[in-house]
């Protein structure tokens, strides 16, 4: 049979479609403001969400959207405080949740660590109807806000002392920006896992920088390269017996080296095209200039 006549391949098809839009999209954002790492942490405390769900009979994919959602707005307070022991507290927050996960998935009628392992690890044959409806609405979600506001959520990232001088309000876009990388986080729960879905939120920004300047061309190449991988890897799981996360992290680092040995020779002839040349150099500047605005006027990645 086709792999398109299974429901559940036509549902892990959607949802890897969703996963491979909203994570980058997201994701470009963290790597701007040199917080890549954060959806590992966010992906911790859901863990906590997930075994709340199981324990109270209830959706774990809600339940872990709730508990990550107030985790992300706790690592941005402990963050924008900036105080020498943020570390040692978001360190308690990404290890608490963890810990929590277990021991709470442990108390739960018939519950067993067993149970976390398709949200760690991604599983394409375990999203569910109920499970899909949750992703494609956090996913518009996620959608809405990283391309509606990306003018201002990239003023942010670029510069924020800046960007709080145009009168743009700097702390409630910080807790946009983490409240929108925990919902990501629990709608690629299902086909990456928890503790791959950071790789998803960086990767694909990581290999479309290879290729583009600006922070607009950056955004839609990370998205088109995060919807390859994603299907890619998980038709790939659907013929081999692997989890789909895996499967998916692993080809977007293929994809990453890829385009990285592409690009060598490539910077190198911009390179040369663009020595001595201020009309290039400036034209480039206002290229990514219109990616956002009201941004500081420092040299953009």
């Amino acid at each position: 049979m086709d792999l398109f006549d299974y429901a559940f391949m036509q549902r892990a098809l959607l949802a890897a479609v969703l996963v491979g839009l909203t994570a980058p999209a997201i994701g470009t954002y963290l790597v701007q403001r040199r917080q890549a790492i954060m959806g590992d942490g966010i992906g911790h405390v859901a863990m906590t969400g997930v075994a709340l769900g199981f324990l109270l009979n209830t959706s774990p994919v809600w339940m872990a959207t709730a508990v990550a959602v107030l985790g992300s707005v706790g690592m941005e307070l402990i963050r924008s405080r900036g105080r020498t022991s943020g570390d040692v507290a978001l360190a308690l927050l990404f290890y608490g949740g963890m810990a929590g996960g277990v021991l709470i998935i442990n108390l739960a009628p018939g519950g067993s660590t067993a149970n976390l392992n398709t949200y760690l690890f991604g599983s394409i044959t375990t999203v569910s109807p109920e499970d899909l409806t949750a992703v494609v609405v956090l996913a518009l979600l996620v959608l809405a806000v990283t391309l509606g506001l990306r003018r201002q959520l990239f003023a942010v990232c670029q510069d924020e002392e800046f960007a709080r001088v145009t009168g743009l309000p700097v702390r409630l876009l910080n807790l946009v920006i983490a409240v929108t990388a925990a919902v990501t986080v629990t709608v690629a729960m299902r086909i990456v896992g928890l503790l791959l879905v950071s790789a998803m939120m960086v990767i694909p920004v990581a290999a479309a920088q290879r290729l583009t300047k600006g922070f607009g061309a950056t955004l839609a190449g990370a998205m088109v390269i995060g919807v390859v991988v994603s299907l890619a890897g998980t038709v790939t799981t659907y013929y081999v017996d692997a989890p789909s996360g895996a499967a998916i992290v692993l080809l977007a680092i293929v994809v990453f080296l890829i385009l990285s040995l592409a690009a060598t020779p490539l910077a190198r002839r911009r390179t040369r095209g663009t020595a001595g040349s201020p009309e290039d150099v400036a034209s480039c500047t206002l290229d990514e200039g219109e990616a956002g605005a009201a941004v500081s006027p420092t040299k953009r990645d």
